[in-house]
């Protein structure tokens, strides 16, 4: 299973300007109206007329081709945003995509503020394999909307699937003093000596952050 990176950090629109082309920036400023211009204009589909997709839901699709697949989760951030993507369509693009475009989704909830009700997209991230979801799915959303049972889950999933745990938004906060996170990852250690496996390394330093008392020196 290849290992995950952490999240990069998403660019702004001045940052990403300076490294597109010509072309790329131009098509951009044209996505980005788009999607203003939709935000200034939401309409509820009348009854019986077939969905038609606004044209910055396929910008969000094509922001790959277009822009680079290095640059793709920033540009589609700044959509998302400048959309004011609610629920609908965000569950929409979440469904409909691709892995990248399901991983730009997961990355820009935070900054679409849609309370607790985009937690089915980040429980769906997390019953996957695929690492890459996995690791944008326990970013800062996660951190404030996942309840404990959830949230300790998630940290195992990261180490089952050796995502790195500095992947996990808040983790030194929300795992200082977890004595059932403590037992969950006991349990998971001796299971896997059991087996006749390593112990990931990750794993000590969790246990290390539930020790009651433990400073939350550096969130991940």
């Amino acid at each position: 299973m290849p290992m995950s990176p952490t999240n990069p950090p998403l660019l702004t629109r001045k940052e990403l300007d300076a490294r597109l082309g010509g072309a790329a920036r131009a098509w951009l400023d044209e996505a980005l109206a788009e999607a203003e211009h939709a935000a200034a204009h939401q309409e509820t589909e009348p009854p019986g007329r077939p969905y038609a997709a606004p044209p910055w839901e396929l910008r969000y699709a094509a922001a790959g081709r277009y822009c680079g697949l290095e640059h793709a989760d920033s540009v589609r951030a700044l959509l998302l945003v400048e959309a004011h993507a609610a629920l609908p369509a965000l569950t929409r693009l979440y469904e409909q995509g691709t892995a990248a475009e399901r991983r730009a989704v997961l990355l820009t909830l935070h900054r679409l503020e849609p309370g607790p009700t985009a937690l089915p997209l980040v429980e769906d991230a997390l019953r996957t394999n695929d690492t890459r979801l996995i690791a944008a799915a326990v970013g800062p959303y996660a951190a404030t909307h996942l309840d404990p049972h959830q949230w300790r889950h998630a940290v195992l999933k990261c180490l089952f699937t050796e995502v790195p745990v500095a992947a996990v938004d808040g983790l030194a906060r929300r795992a200082c003093g977890d004595a059932e996170l403590a037992r969950m990852l006991g349990d998971f250690a001796a299971e896997r000596i059991a087996a006749g496996r390593s112990v990931p390394a990750d794993l000590t330093r969790v246990l290390e952050l539930t020790t009651p008392g433990a400073a939350p020196t550096e969130e991940s």
